[in-house]
């Protein structure tokens, strides 16, 4: 079975973007068994089945699917859709994937690592904030229904 094994963290003052690609996403389903999620990665469709959290790994499942298709199904997704630039970080033989929200979402910074082991030791980088892995709210399937912009 394919894995995620994922660390998720609020991203302070300090970091330097490179790089960096579009992202459109939406969901078919977010329930907590399993979320269904149609992403536009700069010029390519994705169809991505994660499985429920259990800690920090779940199952995960990700196949490219044509352009054309994955701005159809876009239509079909839960609203609003999630709308991000996503920056890649390399640090200490690990790539960040540094998510900059817009949108509903806007004014959201979060860093994720991917980990072969759920307790693999890793360099936190500096401009690391709190870490939120398992806090829900941070989820992209729950920022949908509770965009960051209504935290406050």
């Amino acid at each position: 079975m394919a894995a995620e094994i994922e660390r998720k963290f609020l991203v302070k003052e300090g970091w330097r973007p490179q790089a960096n690609v579009r992202i459109a996403q939406g969901y078919l389903s977010t329930v907590p068994e399993r979320t269904v999620r149609v992403r536009i990665k700069g010029e390519k469709g994705y169809l991505t089945v994660k499985g429920r959290n259990a800690g920090i790994r779940r199952a995960e499942y990700e196949y490219e699917i044509p352009l054309a298709d994955a701005e159809a199904m876009l239509e079909l997704c839960e609203q609003p859709l999630i709308e991000k630039r996503r920056y890649l970080v390399p640090c200490e033989g690990y790539t960040w994937e540094v998510d900059v929200f817009a949108g509903a979402n806007e004014g959201l910074i979060v860093a994720e690592i991917e980990l072969p082991a759920e307790d693999t030791p890793f360099e936190k980088p500096a401009w690391l904030g709190a870490e939120v892995s398992g806090d829900a709210r941070y989820y992209n399937a729950n920022l949908i229904r509770h965009p960051y912009r209504d935290w406050k």
